[in-house]
């Protein structure tokens, strides 16, 4: 596909995907046949028991899924069939989820949330329609096509990703990619009674990380978004512009996630001083970091991650952390638990690969280029 017709909506489409059968499937286990047919439910009399709550999800859980499927499908070339996938594609979805929920013991297939699925995914498609009639997804082609490269979209998707990886708490805030004892104690389980048990290293006990190097871990993470925005974006103008984009959504999203862990009283109480040097010095390597080149940005990316990824992994779980993980997981927003989990474990990972992508594969002609 030339670069010109290359889409961020299908990776997006992808993704949300993802997030709503991740949704409406969670927690994978405890598979039961009930003896009755997975479209039972569109039979059923109506459930007395909604709440405004319920109804906002379903509905607008599945608008953006018909609006991208229809932007993916236009920019594809399938123009004809775009806005019948948009209409249909989420019903569909929709439909074969709530069907699957028949045989899982803490979900309960509804007719209401099918119809209200269906309704999200048609105004979608809808608004979908109307923004390429309105020339506006045009207009944003123009503006992509003077403020972002013609990169493929991966670094992009991963960029949008960064705050909802951040919602999962963390040990030590905005510490994305601590897996290192996760990994072992599961390679344990796998490995127990077989000859390679003995192959697993010895967890010793790590003391716990000074607040110095606290700072320094959250100055790494919180810098690594940025050099992979500054790894795409060549112009001055668009590294300021990702810049006060980053200092806006950060401390939000860090305020929001102690919030969803610890109640809204407590939004702030995670900005100790070593979390806030951390991001003083984070804006301080963003603004130094401006004149770097791409190449040099995709370079200093895997440098900033590797360091953070071996200090967070080289430091211990608290006991207390593991306490306000069961209050988040129990917590009203337990559908987008282990997905959220997920993207933090791998953020970081996901990053390494593109920013080893972006250093490497860049055209020549760009690698002594000067933002």
């Amino acid at each position: 596909m030339p670069a010109s017709r290359r889409t961020i909506a299908a990776p997006l489409a992808l993704c949300w995907l993802v997030l709503i059968v991740h949704a409406s499937l969670y927690p994978f286990s405890g598979w039961r046949s009930q003896d009755m047919l997975p479209w039972a439910y569109l039979s059923a009399p109506w459930s007395p028991y909604w709440t405004g709550f319920d109804v906002g999800l379903n509905l607008l859980g599945y608008l953006p899924l018909g609006f991208l499927f229809v932007l993916a499908l236009a920019r594809s070339g399938r123009t004809r069939w775009a806005w019948l996938f948009g209409l249909l594609g989420p019903a569909l979805l929709s439909l074969l989820l709530e069907g699957l929920q028949s045989y899982l013991p803490q979900r309960v297939p509804s007719r209401l949330d099918l119809l209200l699925n269906a309704a999200g995914g048609v105004i979608g498609a809808l608004l979908a329609l109307l923004f390429l009639r309105w020339r506006l997804i045009a207009r944003w082609n123009r503006f992509r096509a003077d403020w972002l490269s013609h990169e493929p979209p991966a670094g992009y998707v991963l960029l949008l990703l960064w705050p909802l990886a951040l919602l999962y708490p963390t040990p030590l805030p905005y510490g994305l990619g601590q897996v290192w004892e996760r990994a072992l104690s599961a390679l344990g389980i796998w490995l127990q009674d077989t000859p390679f048990e003995q192959w697993l290293p010895v967890q010793a006990d790590a003391p716990a990380l000074s607040p110095l190097v606290q700072a320094l871990a959250v100055a790494l993470s919180l810098w690594a978004p940025l050099l992979l925005g500054f790894a795409q974006l060549p112009l001055l103008r668009q590294r300021l512009w990702l810049i006060l984009a980053w200092g806006l959504v950060a401390p939000a999203v860090g305020a929001l996630s102690a919030a969803l862990t610890y109640g809204p009283s407590r939004a702030w109480d995670g900005f100790t001083p070593p979390i806030c040097l951390g991001l003083g010095l984070a804006s301080a390597l963003a603004l130094a970091g401006l004149p770097l080149s791409r190449r040099a940005s995709a370079v200093l990316l895997l440098l900033a991650l590797g360091l953070a990824l071996g200090l967070l992994n080289g430091a211990p779980e608290s006991p207390y952390f593991a306490v306000s993980l069961g209050a988040w997981s129990q917590g009203p927003f337990t559908r987008i638990h282990g997905l959220s989990q997920w993207l933090g474990w791998l953020w970081p990972y996901a990053a390494l690969g593109v920013g080893l992508r972006l250093a490497l594969c860049m055209p020549s002609h760009h690698y002594n280029a000067q933002a």
